[in-house]
């Protein structure tokens, strides 16, 4: 057997997220699917970690085991995206070590917010359109503050069964690209729905609602409820996994 470690890129608005759910239709089961029936013999596919129903990735790793692939790799690419859907596209697939894997090998993620500020039927279900003005400089000042922490119990969905709640964050800022502005937020590691809820309180401090100390002391507090609304799933994108060198 070997070891494969998959690179794709998928929209997720018709799904009900990456990993598979009885009754619903999952990126994980279509994958699973389509390998399994390419390469005729079942294949388990491993993400790098659960994407919420509706949340993309323009950058998003797997891996699978199997038996040597027929064919040059570049040439299974190919034919596994005829199999797919259009909303689900393979970058690459590689054979990696046995020890690899997609999610506890991962050094570090990227998330990508997008809020439109005008109103495009292009992006409606790409980016949460936002027309109320924003302080983006009183953002960014909040933005920072989570570098300077490791518990963000107060931005996790309650009841989850992980065991910490630490999370290193390196990078956290907004910017404005064309009729977009985006959050780009990366971490170690990120718990459920915190990416939202991050994104919801830091609009809270753009509108004036709140002040960067106010921000800080929520994040203190190590309670959800203190914390903003989180914002829609939609406009929200896995855009990148660190790796050791391969």
């Amino acid at each position: 057997m070997q070891r494969y470690m998959v690179e794709l890129r998928f929209k997720g608005s018709r799904y009900f997220g990456w990993q598979v759910q009885p009754g619903q239709v999952s990126v994980q089961e279509v994958l699973e699917k389509s390998f399994s029936l390419f390469l005729r013999q079942p294949v388990a596919v491993t993400g790098a970690g659960r994407t919420d129903t509706g949340v993309h990735a323009t950058y998003f790793v797997a891996h699978f085991d199997a038996e040597e692939l027929p064919n040059a790799l570049s040439d299974v690419v190919y034919k596994l995206n005829r199999f797919l859907p259009e909303d689900i596209s393979l970058i690459s697939i590689k054979p990696v070590s046995a020890d690899f894997h997609a999610r506890f090998s991962a050094l570090s993620r990227t998330y990508r917010y997008c809020l439109s500020l005008v109103k495009d039927p292009f992006t409606n279900d790409t980016a949460w359109y936002y027309p109320w003005p924003l302080d983006v400089e009183k953002m960014n000042e909040a933005a920072a503050l989570l570098l300077q922490h490791r518990d963000f119990t107060s931005f996790s969905k309650l009841h989850t069964d992980v065991k910490t709640n630490l999370c290193h964050i390196t990078h956290a800022r907004w910017n404005r690209e064309g009729a977009q502005l985006v959050f780009t937020i990366t971490a170690d590691r990120f718990l459920r729905n915190m990416v939202r809820a991050i994104v919801g309180t830091l609009l809270e401090v753009g509108r004036g609602k709140l002040t960067s100390e106010g921000f800080e002391e929520i994040i203190l507090k190590k309670d959800r409820c203190a914390a903003g609304t989180s914002v829609p799933p939609h406009g929200l994108f896995l855009a990148g996994i660190r790796y050791p060198s391969l």
